[in-house]
């Protein structure tokens, strides 16, 4: 048999315990291990361009083509199965372990691939802690300027039957392994890709401990109230709600918390409701230490629900030994109700449309509604009544689109003029600025909102996408990289955002990475099938893009090419003609 050298990044895998899992239950064991190949390993493998090169009865060899390709795999298998294992009791989990190594290997004919190369990685691979990742020196030294990741140094470690000792780093698993962010072309997106300040927090969802399960609402919403106040500080680093939220209803400890969501401290808490008294304790602790740092126990009446949050805020600013400047503290100065039944329609609301369903949307649109004729200067609630009015027109959920939009656009106004320092006035402004045509003026309500709330990740978000449609894409993914920083459990929307502006910069084979890597987490979508298959047009892989193009009308019989080039605001109309043009390309339009 012939024989062929040359540098390969090699991932080894197996599963921990796999004997014992086998010998409880085979059967189920062998089910359950090849269901996971089919849906999840092999799927993400070939979305990295990854080759299997042998398989074993628990594990696998697989040649990648760069280490960036076979870390950017191996995290995201492993996080998927933090996901699949959640609530499986521990003794019946499958956890992997994987070890990746750079290194010489010998190919031979039959494809099979030998040598220190893969012996190396295969050994680290046991090394690795169960659910873990470990890296040789040679791996890690490709990744670690390439890629955000969050490692431990091992140090010089003896692998067994290896002559001499490798130096191992272990990967933190729970987070994405986003590319370091691109340069801006120009200062309006230094803000998004600015360095992330060194005091970093988590608020952790408040217990409900009112007996009540209907009162969950009020527990989220003191929650994320809290979330919004920090978010204004830029000195600290926060957490978004929807990594937060995660650990919602999970038994779990704060270092466990810090080691997943990269943050040094973590607010926990509950909330008591009975009556007109309201009962919340809070405590900030380090997780890196399990130390507390502030604690207190807040009885009140529920009038005095805002100088509670107020209280917490400030006792974590003092906590932290924060220096506020006087731009800090008026953008914590929001504008409140003096009518809790307002306040309490509207965290119902504001829940209900969180679920972005048409019949969650209409709930929360009365439930709005109801807020504002109980305080008519409650900007809170016209800024999620204008949300929920454009949910209805993006969605088509509504018999008059137009008339969604101008509502919209009316609701969003009044609540600027209402508060213009609440940040998410400002959001759903943008947005309608955005859609309306005014790209300039959306750009700017994002800045307006970034400035208010550095930390809010809803910021960057619109900003990306606002210089996204403006033609300015190589800004628009350092803001999207700065949204994912501050989300690290971001929505798969986001990576239809990066593809879009790879897409946007013709870097099509990035953009079919990150349209495959949604697709796994969500194989409904048409808007990101189209953008594939445009994608493999412009390549000239005619096949791949009819199939593609097949399942967009699998996925949505009504999905339309006009309806798409009517509604997104592009600003230069060539920008929507660059996907019909890759569609065209294989003979689809």
């Amino acid at each position: 048999m012939s024989e062929n050298r040359k540098l390969a990044a090699i991932l080894a895998a197996d599963v921990v315990g796999y004997s014992r899992l086998a010998g409880a239950d085979e059967d189920r064991t062998l089910a359950r291990l090849r269901a996971l190949r089919s849906d999840l390993i092999d799927p993400t493998i070939a979305v990295h361009n990854g080759r299997v090169i042998k398989r074993t009865g628990d594990g696998a060899l697989v040649e990648f083509r760069s280490v960036v390709d076979a870390v950017r795999c191996a995290i995201e298998v492993q996080n998927s199965m933090l996901e699949r294992n959640a609530g499986v009791p521990q003794d019946r989990r499958i956890e992997f372990r994987i070890g990746i190594h750079l290194g010489d290997v010998v190919e031979e004919s039959d494809g099979d691939l030998m040598g220190d190369g893969v012996n190396i990685a295969s050994r680290l691979e046991g090394v690795a802690a169960p659910g873990g990742i470990c890296l040789s020196e040679d791996a890690y030294r490709q990744v670690k300027t390439r890629l955000d990741l969050s490692v431990s140094d091992l140090g010089n470690t003896q692998l067994k039957n290896i002559a001499e000792p490798i130096r191992v780093y272990s990967l933190r698993v729970g987070t994405a392994a986003h590319a370091k962010a691109v340069a801006p072309e120009s200062p309006a997106a230094l803000p998004p890709t600015a360095p992330l300040p060194k005091l970093s927090v988590a608020v952790l969802p408040f217990v409900n401990m009112s007996g009540d399960a209907e009162q969950e609402y009020f527990a989220d919403g003191i929650s994320e109230d809290i979330i919004t106040a920090l978010s204004k500080l830029s000195q600290l680093f926060v957490i978004a709600r929807n990594s937060s939220f995660t650990f919602k209803g999970r038994n779990v400890n704060v270092q466990e918390v810090g080691r997943d969501l990269s943050v040094r401290y973590v607010l926990e808490g509950s909330v008591r409701k009975s009556g007109n008294r309201v009962r919340i304790t809070a405590q900030l602790i380090d997780a890196t230490t399990g130390g507390h740092l502030w604690a207190e126990r807040f009885d009140r009446d529920l009038t005095d629900i805002f100088a509670v949050q107020d209280d917490v805020t400030q006792q974590i600013v003092g906590a932290l030994a924060l220096n506020l400047t006087e731009g800090d503290q008026q953008r914590l100065a929001t504008e409140q109700t003096d009518n809790l039944e307002a306040y309490d329609y509207f965290l119902r609301g504001r829940e209900q449309l969180w679920r972005f369903t048409r019949e969650k949307n209409i709930q929360g649109r009365e439930l709005l509604q109801r807020a504002i004729e109980l305080d008519p200067k409650f900007a809170p609630a016209y800024a999620f009544l204008a949300f929920a009015n454009m949910l209805d027109y993006g969605n088509q959920w509504s018999p008059s689109p137009s008339t969604s939009m101008q509502q919209a656009e009316v609701l969003a106004r009044r609540a600027v003029e209402l508060d213009d320092r609440y940040p998410y006035a400002h959001w759903v402004l943008g947005i309608v600025e955005l859609y309306s045509r005014r790209h300039d003026v959306a750009i700017g309500a994002a800045e307006r909102l970034i400035a208010l709330a550095p930390n809010l990740p809803e910021g960057h978000e619109n900003l990306g996408i606002a210089l996204h449609y403006s033609g300015r894409p190589a800004e628009a993914l350092g803001c999207f990289y700065r949204a994912m920083a501050l989300n690290p459990y971001y929505p798969d929307i986001y990576l239809h955002f990066q593809a879009q502006a790879m897409f946007q910069l013709r870097r099509y084979e990035e953009a079919i990475g990150m349209l495959k890597r949604r697709l796994i987490r969500n194989p409904d979508t048409d808007v990101s099938r189209v953008l594939l298959a445009s994608s493999y047009g412009h390549l000239g892989r005619f096949e791949d893009a009819r199939r593609e193009w097949q399942e967009v009308f699998r996925v949505n019989p009504d999905y339309s090419l006009e309806h798409r080039r009517k509604v997104l605001p592009h600003k230069n109309p060539d920008d929507f003609e660059l996907v019909v043009n890759g569609l065209r390309a294989a003979g689809l339009v």
